[in-house]
């Protein structure tokens, strides 16, 4: 049996937001957002790679911290082609008021790369 990974999913405080940020910094196109009767809705972010992001929100959403050192979900990576995109990619999300978490800068096992969080704190990796 052969099995594919078809998409990975978040939680997003505000949707419009999250969606907005994915669409506007790594040319995501979203569907059209998916609503329940149970206090659930979603967006899928598809990108050019043919990776998808699903961002969903629920009227019941429980806000936790975002921890640096943690197990489970790490970060979401883009490559933007070269390390002068890196650079004026980072330089755009700075002057938009994203925080900036490290970088650019080339990492030890060779990588050029910035890392950010998102609008709900999550660590999105930049790189080549």
């Amino acid at each position: 049996m052969k099995s594919m990974m078809t998409h990975v999913a978040v939680y997003a405080k505000d949707i419009e937001r999250t969606r907005r940020f994915y669409e506007t910094y790594f040319d995501g196109i979203s569907n059209e957002k998916y609503v329940n009767a149970k206090g659930f809705s979603s967006y899928f972010i598809t990108f050019e790679s043919g990776a998808r992001l699903e961002i969903m929100a629920h009227e019941q959403l429980q806000i936790r911290d975002n921890l640096e050192i943690t197990n489970g979900y790490s970060h979401l990576a883009f490559s933007v082609g070269s390390e002068e995109n890196v650079v004026k990619l980072t330089e755009e999300l700075i002057k938009d008021g994203y925080a900036l978490l490290s970088g650019p800068r080339r990492t030890g096992d060779g990588y050029f790369e910035s890392c950010f969080a998102d609008p709900d704190g999550n660590r999105v990796e930049i790189t080549v």
